[in-house]
């Protein structure tokens, strides 16, 4: 009996991860990318301008 008490723990644990994984994975359908994507373009312009007046080695 305590062997099956032991496997339960695993068990328990696992479908404890599998409602918090679906929990938290449920935002994310409502909510895209987009605004973070813009704000790494712009970053990404950014830095692409730095380099284009650097000094050369």
């Amino acid at each position: 009996m305590a062997a099956l008490v032991w496997l339960l723990i695993p068990f328990v644990a696992a479908v404890c991860a599998g409602l918090w994984g679906s929990w938290a994975n449920r935002t994310r359908k409502a909510r895209s990318d987009g605004p973070e994507l813009d704000g790494y373009a712009r970053f990404r312009e950014a830095m692409e301008k730095s380099h284009t007046g650097a000094r050369g080695a």
